[in-house]
């Protein structure tokens, strides 16, 4: 999809971000934005949260990363925390814009792999991962999937 672009989080995108819905089911896989926002206020210096606004300047998905090389966990180093797309705007490659953006970034940083961690079930975001490039490379205690992207020097 054309006309996309990444915008920090900021006052005035705060609130759309937040007002995001998600398609029936998809809730009880992912923590609202408003805990992102938080999250990026506890760790300001790895966490990234960006907006994704369309070509209308409507805010139509949010995405955290974070970025720290010195975390004890190696899935935490370079991961995604939160990925939410408006439910009408799901299927338009917002999430895959968002995710290749986050990827980018950690490129730039100088990581060679992104990771999430998702927990499976339908309605989840496990076939998403996948058809993006993300493989499971392992499981929390909690069941919970660990997958991991690796980002070639190019693209990805």
């Amino acid at each position: 999809m054309s006309g996309l672009r990444l915008e920090e989080l900021s006052a005035a995108t705060v609130v759309a971000a937040n007002n995001l819905t998600l398609k029936p089911g998809q809730e009880q896989f992912v923590a609202p934005v408003s805990h992102s926002i938080a999250e990026a206020y506890v760790n300001p210096t790895t966490a990234w949260p960006r907006v994704v606004v369309d070509d209308d300047d409507t805010v139509v998905g949010f995405i955290m990363g974070n970025f720290d090389a010195e975390a004890d966990d190696e899935a935490l180093r370079s991961c995604i925390w939160r990925i939410n797309v408006e439910a009408d705007a799901q299927g338009r490659g917002i999430g895959r814009f968002a995710v290749h953006a986050l990827a980018d970034e950690a490129r730039s940083r100088g990581f060679d792999r992104v990771t999430v961690i998702y927990e499976p079930g339908d309605d989840g975001p496990e076939d998403f991962f996948h058809h993006i490039g993300f493989e499971v490379i392992g499981e929390t205690p909690y069941g919970e999937h660990v997958a991991g992207l690796t980002l070639a020097s190019s693209q990805v």
